[in-house]
């Protein structure tokens, strides 16, 4: 709602309007205007300009902007581990995943290489997932900025594991362009199988769990993700 261009044109009057609306958010969406001037000791003028600053064409629009804004907001109850849990094998496994994860062990061992990338949670986990590889003799590496100069001896038949719980984080979905083009191929590893990521995989394990915030970190569980990968890298191991 508040984009950094609008916050840095605000004056100083303007920022006090921000800073209190700010912390004050689920208050302000049903004051008055001249309520809002009390407590902030600015002018109802002050008040409508700041509005228009933020394209709102008054102070009434503003506040069905915020709600609308709060409503957007609001994060999933955390349910127990042993729900998410649950929740993932009774969703996934009845499906086509052990499918999916022969497919993409075939990708793997026919590889000479094995790239991992994936940025925050995901990251930690793409680094596991390239130790635990390389421990099973599949020689793998963790890539972690989208513009890191990759030699040419380990594009060439490699494989590319991307994890993204969203599946659109744009730094995640450039670097697999980057590699899809320089002929890697992709095994994305995300949430579901309608993302970008996983609709220009070659192959896309999908693995189905509510989202999950607390204020405004994800802390979906990633229990599914060191399934899977734990999973094709004991395939590969397979004779």
């Amino acid at each position: 709602m508040f984009t950094h261009e609008i916050i840095a044109s605000f004056n100083e009057l303007e920022l006090t309007l921000y800073n209190y609306i700010s912390k004050n958010s689920e208050k302000v969406a049903y004051m008055r205007i001249r309520e809002l001037a009390d407590e902030t000791h600015v002018s109802t003028a002050t008040i409508l300009r700041f509005c228009r600053k933020i394209h709102c064409d008054g102070f009434s629009e503003f506040k069905v902007k915020l709600k609308m804004h709060l409503e957007e907001n609001k994060r999933t109850v955390i349910k127990s581990s042993q729900h998410s849990i649950t929740e993932f094998f009774e969703r996934t496994l009845t499906g086509d995943l052990e499918k999916q994860m022969d497919k993409a062990a075939k990708l793997i061992t026919k590889a000479d290489s094995v790239i991992f990338t994936g940025i925050g949670s995901s990251g930690i986990l793409a680094e596991y997932g390239a130790r635990y590889f390389s421990s099973m003799g599949k020689f793998s590496v963790y890539i972690k900025d989208p513009h890191y100069p990759i030699h040419a001896k380990f594009r060439y038949n490699s494989v590319t594991i991307v994890l993204s719980v969203s599946g659109e984080n744009p730094f995640t979905v450039t670097q697999v362009n980057q590699l899809k083009q320089e002929g890697s191929q992709i095994i994305s590893i995300t949430n579901h199988k309608l993302s970008t990521i996983a609709k220009i995989s070659d192959v896309n394990l999908a693995y189905y769990v509510t989202e999950e915030w607390f204020q405004d970190s994800n802390v979906t569980t990633q229990v599914p993700v060191v399934y899977i990968l734990e999973s094709m890298a004991r395939r590969i191991k397979k004779p």
